[in-house]
């Protein structure tokens, strides 16, 4: 097929995962307990189906297969995580020689199949040893994640370049600590400030550790999922509302992270409502010195609001929505099944925030995918044929490449995910994988997604 978009030589073409979602073996090979294994135990019937993360889709056991199969369907990289509970069991202290070994094997096989490696260190499965230790609220496990970094870098760091400290640092803070979906299934602006707050520092303090290692071409970012904020109408009112929701889910990591500083506008808001965290002497050095050299993007959908229709009542739990409510724009696209609107522009609208107010930091798509319910509907002839994943890929795409046009500093593109993985609470519930994923037999079955994902890396365009 002719190719209408071409993207910048060496894009980097692959897919995104994480370590609780694929893995399994939850409790071989010397793994500690991570707060979702400790949660499924608790309470198995707030995971869709009742299915926790044992076994998920058995990456422990088949990386070999599963990377044959990433080669395959065109990969030249493979963001994936670090499962801290199984490096090191209790949070801090003895490091467990067998993940080691297992991390090391994954490592060399996507190496030796000339996929780069990205590696993620924390993807929302702390250690239950750290939980009963306060968790993110706590300095010390802010400590003990640091000494948890620098031992993943000098672990890996010979054959791992690209290196990113958080994935989505906001969604523990709104999941686990303002709107119950992850644990601790807190609900408690203040705690979830603190939280916020100490992910930053650790965060920074990981940069600095990374700097001081000078791993050769290695590089060191965030992975933020970056979500524009719309207002129903230019009212000022509505304008307002946009601009506080960008505050709280936007800039209160983008800032730190590329610009080294916090928004004034957030601390005066938290100050006003006596929300501000406890801080310590030098964190704002700190930030300010250990801004990333890249950044990843995870893009799924728009959000969308306007001013408040009424004040919130004063004993309710502080919350953002206390400054403005969401919004349903009528006539909007939307993927039924995970009840989010589809919206492609979005991509571009934040690449060119980036470029215009971030000094055009180096970033790529770190995730962008389609959750689809029931996709045994679309088999035929042995095939899912998803040729809804293969428009919103081409759509966000084609919005992505007007971008790089624009001189965005856009260097890749990966999908989530590679195989239909164990998805938190949703747990199989929706899948998104470019590879189907039989969870009685485990074995793996490329979509019609994958194949076009293939021609698009093997063209580097469409």
């Amino acid at each position: 097929m002719s190719v209408t978009y071409t993207f910048p030589k060496g894009f980097w073409w692959g897919s995104a995962t994480s370590a609780a979602q694929i893995e399994g073996a939850s409790n071989v090979g010397g793994k500690g307990k991570s707060i979702w294994d400790h949660w499924y135990e608790q309470e198995p019937y707030r995971f869709y189906g009742n299915v926790g993360p044992t076994t998920a889709s058995d990456f422990y056991h088949r990386y070999k297969e599963d990377i044959r199969l990433m080669k395959a369907v065109g990969h030249n990289s493979f963001r994936m995580s670090l499962a801290w509970s199984r490096l090191i069991p209790e949070g801090r202290g003895k490091v467990n020689r067998e993940a080691v070994d297992f991390y090391d094997r994954v490592i060399d096989e996507l190496l030796s199949h000339d996929i780069e490696p990205f590696i993620t260190l924390f993807h929302f499965d702390l250690p239950m040893a750290m939980q009963y230790e306060g968790g993110w609220e706590s300095r010390r496990v802010v400590d003990a994640y640091v000494e948890y970094a620098n031992v993943c870098f000098k672990l890996f760091g010979d054959r791992v370049k690209k290196w990113f400290t958080f994935n989505e640092p906001i969604v523990p803070v709104e999941g686990g600590y303002l709107y119950d979906f992850h644990y601790p299934n807190v609900v408690d602006g203040r705690r979830a400030i603190q939280v916020a707050y100490h992910t930053i520092i650790a965060h920074a303090r990981a940069v600095e550790v990374f700097r001081s290692l000078a791993i050769e071409d290695g590089k060191i970012g965030i992975i933020l999922n970056l979500t524009p904020s719309y207002p129903r109408s230019q009212h000022p009112a509505d304008v307002k509302a946009s601009k506080i929701a960008d505050l709280f889910f936007n800039r209160s990591f983008l800032d730190p992270a590329v610009l080294g500083e916090f928004p004034p506008e957030l601390i005066d808001l938290l100050n006003e409502h006596g929300h501000v965290p406890v801080t310590q002497k030098g964190d704002a050095e700190t930030v300010q010195k250990n801004k990333v050299d890249i950044l990843g993007v995870n893009y799924y959908q728009p959000r969308r609001v306007k001013a408040k229709e009424h004040v919130p009542h004063p004993d309710s739990p502080f919350m953002p929505e206390w400054f403005f409510d969401h919004y349903e724009m009528p006539g909007r696209k939307m993927n039924p099944y995970r009840g989010w609107e589809i919206y492609e522009k979005g991509l571009y609208d934040i690449m060119l925030n980036l470029r215009d107010n971030y000094g055009n930091v180096e970033s790529f798509v770190s995730e962008n995918g389609m959750g689809v319910q029931n996709e045994e509907r679309y088999l035929k002839d042995g095939q899912i044929q998803d040729d809804y994943r293969i428009e919103f890929f081409r759509e966000h795409l084609k919005w992505l490449h007007k971008a790089i046009q624009e001189g965005c500093n856009v260097k890749g593109y990966h999908v989530w995910t590679f195989m239909d993985n164990w998805s938190w609470m949703n747990a199989y519930k929706n899948r998104y994988g470019l590879v189907y994923v039989d969870l009685e037999t485990q074995k793996r079955t490329p979509k019609k997604s994958a194949e076009w994902m293939r021609a698009v890396s093997e063209q580097n365009g469409f």
